[in-house]
């Protein structure tokens, strides 16, 4: 054997050894960092313009329920032990592609879940909330390019194109001035599928149609929610808000899909849903006119559920106006479903109000005499005795007329001042919960000396229009949002669905709002998801939610992401609630990337309740690396 060279075998053997151990340590570096990297690297909030790495993997629990889950602790406040004193330094932050997730309509979720739905029934445009082992828990990271919101009204005109940067309608629909691209923006001039030349325009020939004063749609305040269904990008709601009308838009997710997103981000009340199998999440007697512009809805299938589930939505003498080839078409297709149509609402004692040109309006009757006179089995029947016509949370929709309380049959109508008066005017259902008219004016009052606090205290971080797109997550009365009628903002009045059903006395008020489940009936340990895109709204009203969520057993974490989730970059959170929730809010502010923007005790507010605190935050901008990297 010859000094100084190597044995081939053993310089093989060596070399493996090495490869061996190296892809041991890469492996242990990955696993390791995989569980400590979202702890410690990259988690500290960020502003705009400087680099913050994304955390965890896109897509967190999995088939193994402990992988990358928060922790799921029930939520009591002040009650942990040893732990007060400890700050939660970050959360995991989803990856770019999830920007726009919208937890309970989430396609991909039905596709991954294999669920069995009816397509001809939109059954898969309706919600279905994941189940605790595939929720996202993880922060949504803003678009490339994001940008602060342009402010209203310049928004109803024009918003970014990196917020939204979808352009596909603006292509699609080019011909029907929907939308246009121009540069780094989105403009909207007004038009839509059945009105090319300018929502205002045909606002004013349906209010001509009507003989209602001056072409104006509000009948001299009489006239004040509208609910437009198959919406688009929300211009015909977006138009009527300089009349003083305020309407509830209503799209699903479906082909036209961002169409809401527009809708929020121009700053136009706008909500995710669809007409399929279950009641919309609005009480009865809610809207003084429906209306549908060429919104492709099968008015006739299952013995018309969907036009019984908008005569539902109507006040008595409320409004159902309908542009569609159906109502001027002479072919005999749009002949045989006009002749079906007309013959159904006759059934349903709707009479023809106007019909000119393309667009016909039905009156819904003022009192319950025309369905006592109509001929024993005429279809569609009465709803039962009873059938709570309020009841709508998961509730699946009936084939039936929901007939008038004794009431609105006595007062032949709604009984409802007309708006701005019916804003502060006790409505009749007030009754319905045992209220008084003195507790409705107490409740009011106290709403605005609040209100007039939290502007107080907002006001070294707000200009007159920083604000545009408010919730109010536990809206009781709607006196916080009355209180408010001054601003330039509107209020998406939010009432839970296993409290009192007080949203009926909110849109009689002349304001408009949602019922919502937190927590699940399914999951009493989770909430969820609002129906709506990621960053639409610029205010979160919480009072006293956190302590609710203690009293269900529920977590605290989870309803922090969601608010995270739907508010705005700069936005800003108002909680209203005793010591120990705002201590346990405080705790994930870093982790939240939110400031502490104010806060006072109840010895600084001659009507907080007991032990109430408020704790105002501002939710800080910030991108990942790789959004930075792409948009340099």
């Amino acid at each position: 054997m010859m000094r100084g060279r190597s044995d081939p075998a053993q310089k093989k053997r060596t070399i493996t050894i090495l490869c061996v151990l190296a892809l041991f340590l890469v492996f242990l570096y990955a696993y390791y960092g995989s569980i400590f990297g979202s702890q410690s690297h990259g988690a500290s909030a960020l502003e705009y313009g400087r680099s913050l790495r994304k955390l965890g993997s896109s897509y967190l629990g999995g088939d193994d329920e402990t992988d990358g889950k928060l922790d799921e602790t029930l939520t009591k406040y002040g009650q942990e032990d040893g732990d007060d004193d400890i700050t939660v330094k970050s959360f995991p932050v989803c990856d770019d592609c999830h920007s726009e997730l919208i937890p309970c309509l989430d396609r991909n979720l039905i596709y991954q879940m294999r669920l069995k739905l009816d397509l001809s029934l939109m059954e898969h445009y309706e919600r279905h909330c994941p189940p605790p082992e595939r929720r996202y828990n993880c922060m949504i990271p803003p678009p490339i390019g994001y940008k602060v919101p342009i402010k209203w009204p310049q928004s109803r005109d024009e918003v970014w194109k990196a917020n939204i940067p979808h352009t596909h309608l603006a292509h699609e629909k080019s011909d029907q001035n929907w939308m246009v691209e121009k540069g780094d923006k989105i403009s909207f001039p007004g038009g839509g599928t059945h009105f090319h030349y300018g929502a205002d325009k045909y606002i004013a020939s349906i209010a001509n149609m009507l003989n209602f004063t001056n072409n104006n749609l509000n009948n001299e305040g009489r006239l004040r929610t509208v609910f437009d269904v198959g919406c688009g990008v929300a211009s015909f709601g977006g138009y009527l808000l300089s009349s003083d009308i305020i309407t509830m838009s209503l799209a699903p997710n479906d082909v036209h899909q961002n169409q809401i997103q527009f809708a929020l981000e121009r700053g136009i009340p706008a909500y995710l849903g669809v007409l399929g199998t279950k009641r919309l999440p609005y009480p009865s007697r809610s809207f003084e006119l429906a209306h549908c512009s060429r919104c492709r809805i099968d008015w006739l299938q299952r013995d018309g559920i969907l036009l019984l589930e908008l005569d539902r939505l109507l006040r008595p003498g409320g409004y159902f106006a309908y542009s569609s080839p159906e109502a001027y078409a002479q072919d005999e297709e749009d002949l045989k479903i006009w002749r079906e149509m007309s013959a159904l609402v006759e059934r349903m004692c709707w009479r023809i109000a106007a019909k000119r040109n393309q667009t016909v309006i039905w009156q819904k009757p003022l009192t319950n005499d025309c369905y006592m006179e109509r001929e024993p089995g005429t279809q569609p029947p009465l709803c039962r005795s009873d059938d709570d016509p309020d009841a709508i949370w998961g509730v699946p929709m009936e084939a039936c007329i929901s007939p008038y309380s004794d009431h609105d049959h006595k007062e032949k109508g709604s009984g409802l001042a007309p708006w701005p008066a019916r804003l502060i005017t006790p409505p009749p259902r007030l009754a319905d919960f045992g209220y008084s008219n003195e507790m409705f004016e107490k409740d009011m009052e106290l709403w605005r000396h609040r209100v007039e606090n939290y502007w107080n205290l907002l006001s070294p971080k707000i200009e007159p229009n920083t604000l545009r797109n408010v919730m109010d997550m536990k809206a009781h009365m709607g006196s916080f949002a009355a209180a408010l009628k001054d601003k330039d903002v509107w209020v998406m009045n939010v009432v839970p669905e296993d409290g009192p059903n007080t949203l009926k006395l909110i849109y009689d008020r002349g304001l408009i709002g949602s019922i919502h489940s937190c927590p699940s009936s399914v999951s009493q340990v989770k909430c969820e998801a609002y129906s709506t895109y990621p960053r639409t709204y610029d205010l979160l009203h919480a009072w006293t939610v956190f302590s609710d969520l203690e009293k269900k057993e529920c977590s605290g974490e989870d309803l922090l992401l969601e608010m995270d989730r739907i508010l705005r970059p700069t936005g800003f959170i108002i909680v209203r609630d005793k010591q120990s929730v705002v201590d346990f809010v405080k705790k994930y502010l870093p982790a939240l990337h939110w400031e502490v923007v104010a806060q006072t005790d109840s010895s600084s507010d001659s009507d907080q309740d007991g032990d109430d605190v408020v704790l105002i935050i501002q939710k800080k901008i910030w991108l990942t690396s790789d959004s930075l990297r792409d948009s340099e």
